[in-house]
């Protein structure tokens, strides 16, 4: 059997504001609601986000909550145009996360950009065109 992911889940430190941020910000539907706990539908081709207060989710784990910077891991959103990429990193600055890295044309031959959500977790947004 192969791995999947189902559902991803981000520790945040405000479940409310990380909820307005993906459902009113960037379009997601809410698909549970619970204190403390959020789970929305981002899209057809997309796993589920979850939310969930980030101390609950390291006491889930059994880690440490304390933690800052680059954690390892990065959300990609891959669109068809360069238009895509702008209107997704507009869309997401306007709803209250930071654009990390403007998108400009890569190394690589796409085009690409860096944003992160009000709680630092990090979002790539390309295209191969």
């Amino acid at each position: 059997m192969s791995l999947q992911a189902s559902v991803i889940m981000l520790g945040v430190q405000d479940v409310e504001r990380a909820k307005r941020f993906y459902t009113e910000g960037m379009g997601g539907e809410i698909d549970q609601n619970f204190p403390g706990f959020v789970r929305l539908h981002l899209g057809d081709r997309s796993s589920m986000l979850a939310l969930y207060e980030w101390k609950a989710v390291a006491e889930d784990a059994g880690v440490a909550a304390e933690g800052s910077g680059f954690r390892g891991v990065s959300l990609h959103h891959l669109t068809d145009s360069r238009e895509a990429v702008d209107e997704i990193m507009q869309t997401a600055e306007s709803a209250g996360g930071t654009v990390v890295k403007a998108a400009a044309a890569a190394e690589w031959g796409g085009y690409c950009g860096y944003f992160s959500d009000p709680d630092g977790h990090l979002w790539k947004v390309a295209t191969a065109g």
